[in-house]
């Protein structure tokens, strides 16, 4: 299920569903919670709102990118890389009513060279979500898990706010930031001289 209409997740869910179904199980794409019936397993990609549902199905699974408990809550690639990783850890587990705090099937990670744009980094996001749900699925007779251990820590929900350049730094010091902002939904910008300029980035 992907809830949000507008996300940039739903190609690689539509993918993912077409896998499933050429590997002869029912898989079906939803963007309303309203609309979850009873089966097996739920995968909850990108959802912006807390699913609360969880008896209609044996499994729903979450995956986000962060080696839980660290980095529960919003957008952790773009605050991990304005932390300045390149390895982003990924994790595929099971939606608990408290939020991120489910049991865990797997860890992985994704590696950024720290040049990619935010299409780039979305992409391999993309592609490890698909990996993960297939994993989980073909494994699905030997599965483990393990509970989540130690201190959480928490990412704030990013504002429009947050893509603001400081006039006063380079471009080198701030490229993190131009990487994750989207030229569309929430492009970079700066003031100066009582007026707001946009900043768009693309590679070529």
């Amino acid at each position: 299920m992907v809830d949000n209409p507008n996300s940039w997740i739903i190609p690689f869910a539509e993918e993912l569903k077409a896998e499933l179904n050429r590997r002869g199980h029912d898989a079906y794409l939803l963007n309303s919670a309203d609309m979850v019936r009873t089966g097996d397993i739920l995968f909850l990609l990108s959802c912006e709102h807390i699913f609360k549902k969880l008896d209609l199905n044996t499994h729903n699974l979450v995956i986000h990118e962060s080696a839980l408990p660290l980095g529960k809550g919003w957008s952790p690639v773009s605050w991990q890389i304005l932390e300045g990783k390149s390895i982003i850890p990924i994790t595929l587990f099971e939606a608990d009513m408290e939020v991120d705090s489910g049991v865990i099937y797997f860890q992985e990670h994704i590696e950024l060279d720290g040049y990619e744009l935010v299409d780039e980094i979305r992409q391999k996001q993309g592609l490890a979500t698909i990996h993960l749900a297939l994993k989980f699925v073909d494994g699905y007779n030997s599965l483990t898990s393990k509970t989540q251990e130690g201190e959480s820590t928490y990412y704030p929900r990013r504002t429009p706010k947050d893509s603001e350049l400081d006039v006063n730094k380079t471009i080198v010091e701030q490229f993190n930031l131009l990487r994750v902002c989207d030229n569309e939904r929430y492009p970079a910008f700066f003031q100066l001289g009582g007026s707001k300029y946009v900043v768009k980035i693309e590679k070529r």
